[in-house]
């Protein structure tokens, strides 16, 4: 499976997160623009870096000039992290973990969750957040994990259902609609969680800290 780190203009990660990312098989690293300044700033190559590059700033362009791939897109009707998604889906990436997409803009944080959404089925999307990683998820899906670990669930709407096994609060063909009821901190109790979701896709938070502890991390 080929996999990728796409670094976007938000707040960064630490640089031991993306080594630990590359261990886990995420090789390469794509650059939306200006989180090229971070990767300059954090010491790392971008194999990519892709947007309309307005925000990335002149020395660290000329820096990485004949290092990175530097790929120009001036269309402004999606985002640079867009731009990358779609750049890694033509070159057949079928797993990208987003790093630096939410910050102190509630805008950008908010439009980067709703990219997950958007490219489901396209491309596998995790997003790592300092202590949480976000994914989405349809279906039948099973995690390993252990007791204890903290575990939320969040729907978009009442037609989508869950059915939980492994879960403290357990979930009986529940809704969760967004701004209606959610699962914030439900804990695992087994050392498998099963969700069974139909008719829509939901969100999933986990700790990373944990997940990385015990070698769930993929």
């Amino acid at each position: 499976m080929k996999k990728c780190i796409v670094f976007a203009n938000g707040k960064p990660p630490k640089k031991n997160v993306i080594t630990y990312l590359k261990k886990c098989g995420y090789n390469t690293l794509i650059c939306a623009d200006g989180g090229a300044n971070y990767a300059f700033k954090l010491g790392l190559t971008p194999n990519y870096i892709i947007g309309d590059l307005d925000s990335i700033d002149q020395n660290v362009l000329k820096h990485y000039r004949g290092k990175s791939e530097i790929i120009k897109h001036k269309r402004q009707d999606d985002t640079d992290v867009e731009k990358c998604l779609k750049y890694a889906i033509r070159k057949k990436y079928q797993d990208v973990i987003l790093v630096g997409v939410t910050g102190d803009r509630l805008d950008h944080s908010f439009c980067n969750l709703g990219i997950v959404l958007k490219y489901y089925g396209k491309i596998r999307i995790k997003v790592l957040h300092e202590k949480s990683l976000l994914q989405a998820a349809s279906g039948v899906v099973s995690y390993s994990s252990i007791p204890g670990e903290i575990i939320s669930i969040y729907g978009f709407n009442k037609k989508t259902k869950i059915t939980s096994h492994g879960l403290k609060y357990p979930l009986k063909n529940t809704a969760l609609p967004f701004g209606e009821k959610e699962s914030t901190s439900n804990i695992a109790v087994s050392d498998k969680v099963e969700l069974k979701i139909k008719n829509g896709i939901v969100f999933i938070i986990r700790e990373y800290n944990v997940l990385k502890k015990n070698g769930f991390f993929q």
